[in-house]
């Protein structure tokens, strides 16, 4: 699968009328000073640079038509920076050392939300091998830190996937539910039918499963799954 920034893609309810969006951001990231930033996203199979700008002291900004809400990429040449819902409104992106953030309209704030709450969690995860190393350190019995470690990492991963799940069904019918949808499967070597991800769909609506990514998705995934049975016999 593709990087799953560069797969976020059209999604949404097309406007009664042309809407405008407009994009004032800021970066204490000097190595940013200069440098041209770029959004992208894909409409069909192709990725499509929507609009572009230089960062001058600090400051950049991006405005033009929208004639739907969409799920776009900020992009530095060709890496992908970070994701941003285009919906109608003032949005402010804000870039530091720490912190990527993206407010000022709902599916944006919502989406950030998420981040956050799924940052703490990964972050505790990672933590798990210095906790083992402080625990060593206080002379703790190495079958007693397993037990711990595995049954807080066993937790940790259970909260993940129920933040996940819940978010994705709580915006299928948004861009937001697909967009997340497209990052949990982004991490795997091929498509498969994971538990989370056959829950998540035994829940999906008309809409989300007709969108193009979690189309094929699935349908390649189901290939796959037959092909894995037939071998293991």
């Amino acid at each position: 699968m593709k990087n799953i920034w560069l797969y976020l893609c059209v999604w949404g309810v097309v406007a009664a009328c042309t809407e405008q969006y407009h994009i004032e951001g800021s970066s204490s990231v000097r190595g940013l000073e200069g440098r041209m930033l770029y959004l992208k996203a894909f409409v069909g199979d192709d990725l499509t640079d929507i609009d572009s700008c230089e960062v001058v002291h600090g400051k950049f900004s991006f405005s033009g038509p929208l004639d739907s809400t969409i799920m776009a990429n900020l992009f530095i040449g060709e890496e992908s920076v970070m994701p941003l819902v285009l919906e109608k409104g003032d949005l402010k992106i804000k870039i530091d050392q720490t912190t990527q953030e993206v407010t000022g309209s709902p599916l944006n704030e919502t989406l950030y939300g998420f981040i956050k709450q799924k940052t703490v969690i990964d972050y505790q995860l990672d933590d798990l091998s210095h906790k083992e190393s402080q625990m060593i350190m206080d002379g703790m019995d190495h079958e007693v830190i397993l037990s711990q470690l595995n049954e807080e990492a066993r937790r940790l991963t259970q909260e993940s996937d129920y933040l996940v799940t819940n978010f994705i069904t709580e915006n299928f019918d948004n861009v937001l539910g697909a967009g997340v949808f497209m990052i949990i499967t982004s991490g795997y070597p091929y498509p498969v039918l994971t538990p989370q991800i056959e829950d998540i769909m035994s829940k999906a609506t008309p809409a989300f499963k007709a969108h193009p990514y979690i189309k094929e998705y699935i349908s390649v995934a189901k290939e796959n799954m037959e092909k894995m049975n037939e071998e293991a016999k």
